[in-house]
């Protein structure tokens, strides 16, 4: 019986899918927020930090078009490191003390953070699988 659903669910090309599809939509909505609500939050973080506000545009690299990408199964390597910079990014821009806490409910400070972090660090190690726009591999 164990070997039957090992069989069935060897699909490492779908979960390859599966694992690019949910972390890169999820983070498309962080991006998407920050299209149409602005990015003055992090414009003011980035200057309290010593940094020229102008670098807060590359939220949009980290969390459109390294997302839209990932979707799309191109580049997806470079792709989630990328991604996976976004979360370091944010991480060391909201403080690293904050991972040192655990909320209310007893979660690590920066889970969401470093989940995003990981994913992309996975997605990175495992590529976009064969499910992809494009036919060659490097592009991949």
């Amino acid at each position: 019986m164990l070997n039957q659903i090992n069989r069935l669910l060897d699909k490492p090309d779908l979960g390859k899918l599966i694992l690019r599809l949910s972390f890169a939509l999820m983070m498309l909505l962080h991006g998407w927020h920050k299209l149409h609500g602005g990015i003055d939050f992090i414009q003011g973080m980035l200057v309290q930090h010593g940094l020229p506000a102008f670098v807060g545009y590359g939220v949009f690299v980290g969390e459109i078009v390294a997302p839209v990408l990932m979707i799309l199964g191109i580049l997806t390597r470079l792709s989630a490191l990328v991604f996976s910079l976004t979360m370091l990014s944010a991480w060391l821009l909201m403080g690293p003390g904050s991972a040192l806490t655990l909320t209310q409910v007893g979660a690590w400070g920066v889970e969401n953070m470093a989940v995003f972090f990981f994913a992309g660090i996975a997605i990175a190690l495992l590529g976009s699988g064969r499910y992809s726009v494009v036919g060659h591999s490097a592009w991949r």
